[in-house]
């Protein structure tokens, strides 16, 4: 069946909003980071508060450790409950009064990714 003019127009509206709708969430994903400041806060506190149960370099101590290989088999949503929720049962307390659910999941994307250990 071949196109009308209008059913063209609407395939072009159709793109034109995909488009903007996928620019849009490019941008809110970018938004969705900590600002610098922000983030070197949360740098701080994962080596000091968290380091301070799961080891200062994130390899154990009281709590487990934090490391990429010990945690390849949770996903970042895990990890984000954990932090926000703590974890019933054991000393892990809940963060949700200090830490945003962005703050948690960036947290929890670079414990996956291997958490940046401080310059010598």
């Amino acid at each position: 069946m071949p196109f009308t003019h209008h059913g063209q127009r609407q395939v072009a509206w159709r793109g034109a909003i995909t488009a903007a709708l996928g620019l849009w969430l490019a941008v809110a994903a970018v938004a969705a980071q900590p600002d610098i400041s922000r983030q070197q806060q949360l740098l701080r506190m994962v080596r000091q508060d968290c380091g301070s149960c799961h080891g200062m370099k994130l390899t154990g101590g009281l709590g487990p450790a934090l490391t990429r290989e010990a945690l390849a088999d949770r996903s970042a949503e895990t990890l984000v409950a954990a932090i926000l929720h703590g974890r019933p049962g054991t000393p892990m307390p809940p963060w949700s009064s200090m830490l945003s659910a962005v703050d948690a999941k960036w947290i929890a994307e670079w414990l996956l990714a291997g958490f940046p250990q401080e310059a010598q």
